[in-house]
Order: C-alpha cells, then sequence, then structure tokens
C-alpha cells in the first residue's frame, strides 16, 4: 500500500497537520518538527501528493505548454529547454499539440479543464490575438517567439523579426550577391510576413534584385518542394534567405539533387540556429535567434504572471547574430 500522510505523522511523533504544513510551501512549521517529518518521510519514501497540494492551496503548477508545429526540429530544442527550466523552478509542464489549430477558444477550454496556473504560447506563427484569447479568459499568458509591438497586449518574448530580415538582407549584400530570393514560411504568419519586411527594407533602394515566395509550413519537406517548385521556373537566384533553418535545409537538399553547388552556385541563409544547422553535413550559414535567453525570460514572467495577474503586459526582446559557416561566399 502507498505510504500516507498519517503514516508520516505516526513515524514521527507529530500531528498529520503538521506533516501537511511541512510539505506545504510558505506553511509555518518549526524547524525541529520540519527534521523530523523529513526524516520519517525518506524513513518511509513518502512523496506529498501533487494532487493533494493542489487541493488545499488552490494551485495545480501546471503550465501549459501551446505549440502550433511539431514538424519543425527546432522545437525539440524548445521543448527541452522549457521543461527543464519549469522544472527546476518546481512547477510542471504540460505540452499541448495544435498543430494546425486557428480557433482560440477551443485551446482555452482545453487549458482551463486541466486547471493550468499559466500558459505560455510558444509559436512565431499563431497571431497576437490567439495570446489574447488566454488574457481575456483569465488565465496568466506568455507568447514566446510572437510578435514584437511596443505596446504589448499580453506578455511577449522574442525577437525582432523585422530586424532580422533587415540583418539577413545587408548579410547578402556584404558578399557580392545581385539577384537574391526571400523563401518564407507561411504568407500569412506574422514572423513570415514581418521578416519579409525587413528583408525588403534591407535592401532598400540598391541595384539587387529580388523575388518572394512562401512555403506551407516550416517544415523541410516544404522547403524541399518550394525550392524545386522555384528551379522548374528557371535559373536559381544567386542566394536565398529561407527565413527558416529547417526550410534552408530543405533547400538544401533540392539544389543537391538538383546538380547545384552551394555555396558555389547558389548561396543559403536560414534564421534560428538549430542543433542540426551545425552538423557537418549541412553546416548552415544562419542568424542565431538566442532560444535560452528567450526561454529562461519566458518562464521567468510566466511566473511572475501568475502570481500577479494583473501585471501589466511587458515585452522583452533579444537581439540576434549571424553565425558564419558554410553555405555563403566569402565576404569581400
Amino acid at each position: 500500500m502507498p505510504v500516507t500522510l498519517k503514516d508520516v505523522a505516526l513515524r514521527a511523533g507529530v500531528s498529520r497537520s503538521a506533516v501537511s504544513r511541512t510539505f506545504t510551501e510558505g506553511a509555518s512549521v518549526s524547524a525541529k518538527t520540519r527534521a523530523k517529518v523529513e526524516r520519517a518521510a525518506a524513513d518511509l519514501g513518502y512523496a506529498p501528493s501533487a494532487l493533494a497540494s493542489a487541493l488545499s492551496t488552490g494551485r495545480t503548477k501546471l503550465i501549459g505548454i501551446v505549440v502550433s508545429n511539431f514538424h519543425n526540429p527546432i522545437f525539440l530544442e524548445v521543448f527541452d529547454r522549457f521543461t527543464r527550466g519549469l522544472q527546476e523552478r518546481g512547477m510542471r509542464p504540460l505540452l499541448v499539440n495544435l498543430t494546425g489549430e486557428t480557433d482560440p477558444e477551443a485551446s482555452v477550454r482545453m487549458l482551463r479543464q486541466y486547471s493550468v496556473d499559466g500558459v505560455i504560447v510558444a509559436s512565431s506563427t499563431l497571431p497576437p490575438s490567439f495570446a489574447r484569447a488566454f488574457h481575456d479568459a483569465r488565465l496568466p499568458v506568455v507568447h514566446s517567439f510572437g510578435r514584437w509591438t511596443s505596446a504589448p497586449e499580453t506578455h511577449v518574448v522574442g525577437i525582432d523579426n523585422v530586424a532580422s530580415g533587415r540583418m539577413a538582407a545587408e548579410t547578402l549584400r556584404a558578399r557580392g550577391y545581385t539577384r537574391v530570393a526571400f523563401l518564407g514560411g507561411p504568407e500569412d504568419a506574422t514572423s513570415t510576413q514581418d521578416r519579409l519586411t525587413g528583408f525588403l527594407d534591407g535592401l532598400g533602394n540598391s541595384d539587387v534584385a529580388v523575388t518572394t515566395s512562401f512555403a506551407p509550413a516550416y517544415t523541410f519537406q516544404d522547403g524541399r518542394q518550394e525550392m524545386q517548385r522555384l528551379l522548374g521556373q528557371g535559373p536559381a537566384a544567386e542566394a536565398y534567405f529561407c527565413g527558416d533553418d529547417v526550410l534552408s535545409i530543405g533547400a538544401l537538399s533540392a539544389l543537391q539533387d538538383a546538380g547545384l553547388s552551394v555555396p558555389g552556385d547558389v548561396g543559403l541563409l536560414g534564421l534560428n540556429d538549430m542543433e542540426m544547422a551545425g552538423w557537418d553535413n549541412i553546416d548552415l550559414t544562419t542568424i542565431r535567434q538566442p532560444l535560452d535567453q528567450i526561454v529562461a525570460a519566458s518562464v521567468e514572467l510566466a511566473l511572475l504572471a501568475v502570481d500577479d495577474p494583473d501585471r501589466l503586459p511587458e515585452a522583452r526582446l533579444f537581439p540576434c547574430k549571424v553565425v558564419e559557416r558554410g553555405t555563403l561566399r566569402p565576404l569581400k
């Protein structure tokens, strides 16, 4: 039979309420009693019930992590950081797969059923209105990788996608490319729109010719198929800013299958710097998104929002940088 709170109380020679207080964060209990209870619990192999704690405190310590694209390998790294970050703070992550979901109300109902204390929307493709639906339902929420604004309606943590697009344009121009292309993710995604806006702005009034195209999703297969379609229409551009590493790797596969050399014939620039981008057989030049900082700030803001649901919305922005590898021609 499982060891109960009563068993621990008998072993320690204290009341059941003393055992309960010992394992309730912030509850008052003397150092002597705490030591006796903890020793008895260790001897018996007792662990306090998370469900019982939730009933007594009104908090489940569950944080919902909402993700809309499980097909992008970058999110394996994101999940790892979020789960470890929350667990280190005594919270329990609840991972929710919303691939293809567009109705925030269904997501709100689902997470309410689990009585989560807060929500982290980890998506660069879901619009700000998606996170706002949780806020309107009085669920503390942080939108990680969300669209930056100086006056956010919910907590937002991420990068300035317009600035990253501008950085991509400047990177290609500095290498002397005169025919470039933007290969973005879903056309209606805010991340795609902002990266394209910055890219075009970075090219400015230069003599660089630019074309644009979009893949249905941030996936390897969609990046590969979009590049195959572009190659079927005529000669490739001199260099592509793909707007995401996984799209870049799909495009790289298509270019190699077509007998084109990267970067000899065509240059590629990604965004994210996921682990796979640095593999020797890929060696992708990319714009690094600081995942560690974004996740750590998201966890911190989520817990602050749980403690103070009326906290004013805050936007935390982190800078990107170019990681030089082997898919662009060297700087002149």
